[in-house]
């Protein structure tokens, strides 16, 4: 069984290390690919204002955190929550710096001692898609994600969205398995053979210029993948 925790956070600024903060947390609970309905939301005092460019993309002011809680009085909750999952997250390096910085401040070890591992999205995506815009944004647009009620960014929002990419990113075999019928003895399941001996199948050879275009996408996939571009590897065998 397998319990993953899809995690956004919105910030005061870019730079954790010159000293901007966490503003909100947003975080959904998936068990075995299921969306289970147990969240975790908190929007946070940062004690500190956010910088212009920042408060362009949440759109959270600095008045409407003045009476939110700091990271101190949801710090044990964040991390009762966490505690022993696989965190998923978009452009991982980016929040969990903002989030280890705030447990920093408090004598708390880095995150990576509480959860069982961190996966990022963004990485995936690079690797699945090369050369292309992987912004959430642009995930879902290609997936066919509804991201039709996102004008800001929020924490909790981007949360629910990332993971429904997760899922489609992640599917695999998912969509080719077949449903089979348990209630039937699979002795009595008549299978039908079909001859295909006087078939001849044609064999379509590829143009130069769709070799080239072929060869161009290997070469990509094989940069994006470091090297392990299964078409490559048998190749070279």
């Amino acid at each position: 069984m397998s319990r993953q925790i899809v995690l956004d956070t919105e910030t005061t600024g870019l730079s954790a290390e010159n000293g901007d903060r966490v503003i909100e947390i947003g975080c959904v609970e998936l068990f075995n690919r299921k969306l289970t309905g147990r969240n975790l939301h908190h929007y946070i005092n940062p004690e500190r204002d956010s910088h212009e460019d920042a408060l362009k993309v949440h759109g959270i002011s600095n008045e409407f955190l003045r009476d939110k809680p700091k990271f101190a009085a949801i710090a044990d909750e964040f991390l009762r929550y966490v505690q022993g999952a696989e965190l998923i997250i978009h452009n991982a390096a980016f929040d969990v710096g903002f989030l280890n910085k705030e447990l920093e401040r408090l004598g708390l070890p880095p995150l990576k001692q509480y959860v069982s591992s961190v996966t990022d999205t963004l990485a995936m995506a690079k690797e699945m898609f090369p050369g292309k815009r992987n912004s959430l944004d642009s995930l879902c647009d290609r997936l066919g994600v509804d991201n039709s009620g996102r004008t800001l960014h929020g924490a909790l929002l981007d949360a629910e969205l990332l993971a429904d990419v997760y899922i489609y990113m992640t599917r695999g075999q998912d969509a080719l398995l077949m449903e089979v019928s348990t209630d039937k003895d699979p002795q009595q399941v008549q299978v039908q053979a079909f001859d295909l001996s006087g078939i001849e199948l044609p064999v379509l050879r590829a143009s130069e210029q769709e070799s080239a275009a072929h060869e161009d996408l290997l070469t990509q996939l094989d940069k994006a993948s470091g090297g392990k571009t299964i078409w490559r590897t048998l190749e070279n065998a």
